[in-house]
């Protein structure tokens, strides 16, 4: 063994080891190449897979050969880099990282302070003033416009000013909301709808007409108007009036204009509010729909979803639920909603002037309130039935009858005419709590920043708004009163406190919240168009659905005895719960 080692060593010649020669020579036959070095590792001969230094892919690099440039072309080491053979692969597990970085220096502007100059068109970002627990400056943008943290306008800046849509949604929190209904095995789906393709819906109806009106309307108390002082609080008063929310199945005067073939779709601006404004909906809803004949129902559950008031449903940051970590009670979503239902009734009925010598009677008394039964009066409550032209064309006339209701009546200041109105409020539960969606304190903001208070409540509360000013609009109404309502104490959500009043034109809330009714009529006509088309039984029941968790609608077809079943269910579980109360 020793001997053939040595034969082979004696058989190399002299001075020269394993591989080439060495050579000064920089030329092959005239052709040039890299210099190497022993010592060096082989890589690849070639990459056609690089992107290069320049970001081009590896068929046109800025150091690849060019004839153009051919003086300029470089070789060897500097050449080399891409077809370096790969670093060894070392046991990530023997490193460990050890931060030598002292603490950032306090700055007049506090503590690590950071100046960012922004790319093309952006001019420079925004600047954090510690000073001001992280205010904002107004920042430009390039072709865009300003963006001030202090509730201006909004952020356009960076990237030639274009809007960053969906900015931080991955850091938004997620929910897991159970369903507004249970979904049955036997009930099969037909339909999902995604809220993108539910916004590129459009149809142009008219505004209108009157078919009938019943119920009487009390005149609107104008000192709600002034802006009350913090020692002239005005409370908020427990008052028992009877108020009714039929569905539209059950609704005596609907079903009469039913068998006069008076539309082809009948609702209540309620279930018709929700479904036009589905879009802006966050929190899982469901709509029963009856088809009878040639003609399509809009219904509502007993106790359903939609006939809660929502609180902050909009919000970044919405309510957590106790399942979601929440430990204040009377700060989660369903006690929420119930403080706001209870609010709103009690406020539409105080802020009228009840006088039975002067009120506004309509054509005909309420239809649901019977005087040998009832023993509370009836609140201040207009129904009025308008027909609503939805054709698409001559040929196929399709209408639609909705009950609208209207709150209240006050005198025109300018010609004296009565002017109906619709009446809604806004409820404060703590500012500083969990899911206030960075709410102002309205206490000390309202008078003085009334625009930042209801900007907020617009982006907080936009389904539910959009709700109000859709339901404004169906009744004709000539103005909204929407209150602000906060509680007396944050901690007690049983005593509240009127703090104002503001009223609108129903149409120029809409534009202010980019609302179009357009859109929810396209959205109408469609579900409804599907339901007319379906063959099959000429009366059969379906059941629309918002997902409790996606941004989607389904639309299942039930059997009646099932859904009846349903209902029977939660009467149940209703009764045990007020035994056990």
């Amino acid at each position: 063994m020793t001997s053939s080692i040595a034969d082979l060593i004696s058989a190399l010649p002299d001075g020269d080891g394993w591989g080439p020669s060495i050579t000064s020579e920089t030329t092959l036959d005239g052709v040039p190449y890299a210099p190497f070095s022993k010592g060096d590792k082989l890589g690849r001969m070639a990459d056609w897979t690089s992107d290069g230094k320049d970001g081009r892919d590896g068929r046109g690099g800025r150091n690849q050969y060019n004839r153009n440039y051919r003086d300029q072309q470089t070789y060897g080491f500097n050449a080399a880099s891409i077809f370096a053979a790969p670093a060894a692969e070392q046991d990530e597990a023997s490193f460990s990282v050890v931060s030598n970085v002292r603490d950032a220096p306090k700055t007049r502007f506090g503590r690590g302070a950071v100046f960012t100059r922004g790319g093309r068109g952006a001019r420079g970002a925004a600047r954090t003033d510690g000073r001001g627990g992280g205010r904002q400056q107004q920042t430009r943008g390039g072709r865009g416009g300003y963006d001030s943290g202090r509730g201006g306008r909004n952020a356009q800046g960076g990237g030639r000013g274009g809007r960053r849509f969906g900015w931080k949604d991955y850091d938004k929190p997620q929910r897991n909301r159970d369903a507004s209904i249970n979904i049955r095995p036997d009930w099969k789906l037909l339909e999902e709808i995604d809220f993108n393709r539910l916004g590129k819906l459009n149809l142009d109806a008219d505004e209108g007409e009157d078919v009938d009106s019943y119920g009487f309307v009390y005149y609107y108390d104008r000192s709600f108007d002034k802006q009350p002082v913090k020692a002239a609080e005005k409370k908020l008063n427990l008052l028992d009036r009877a108020v009714y929310n039929v569905t539209t199945s059950s609704d005596p005067v609907i079903q009469e204009l039913a068998d006069k073939n008076e539309a082809t779709i009948f609702a209540t601006d309620s279930v018709l509010s929700m479904l036009m404004c589905a879009p802006r909906s966050v929190y899982p809803w469901d709509i029963v729909i009856s088809k009878q004949g040639n003609k399509v129902f809009l219904d509502k559950r007993d106790n359903a979803a939609l006939d809660m008031v929502t609180v902050n449903e909009n919000a970044y940051d919405a309510p957590l639920e106790a399942s979601e970590g929440s430990k204040e009670s009377i700060n989660q979503p369903a006690a929420l909603a119930e403080e706001a239902t209870y609010i709103n009734h009690n406020f539409a009925n105080q802020v009228v002037l009840e006088n039975q010598s002067n009120k506004v009677e309509m054509a005909h008394g309420n239809p649901f309130y019977d005087a040998a039964h009832e023993t509370e009066p009836p609140a201040s409550k207009a129904y009025k039935y308008r027909k609503f032209d939805l054709s698409t064309n001559d040929e196929d006339p399709v209408y639609l009858i909705v009950r609208t209701e209207l709150d209240a009546v006050q005198k025109n200041a300018i010609n004296g005419e009565d002017q109906f109105l619709t009446v809604h409020a806004l409820n404060e539960f703590d500012n500083k709590a969990q899911g206030s969606g960075g709410a102002l304190d309205w206490r000390s903001k309202l008078v003085s920043q009334r625009g930042a208070v209801v900007a907020t409540e617009m982006k907080n509360n936009s389904c539910k708004l959009a709700r109000w000013t859709v339901q404004s609009i169906l009744a004709k109404a000539d103005a909204m009163k929407i209150g602000f309502v906060s509680r007396a104490n944050p901690k007690a959500n049983d005593k509240h406190v009127v703090l104002g009043v503001v009223g609108w034109k129903p149409r120029d809330f809409a534009n202010q919240m980019n609302l179009s009714l357009s859109n929810g009529w396209g959205i109408v006509r469609t579900i409804c168009d599907f339901i007319l088309k379906i063959e099959g039984s000429t009366d059969a029941k379906y059941v629309l659905v918002k997902d409790p968790n996606k941004s989607i609608l389904r639309l299942y077809e039930v059997p009646a005895v099932s859904l009846d079943d349903e209902e029977d269910d939660e009467a149940q579980v209703q009764a045990v719960e007020e035994d056990d109360e």
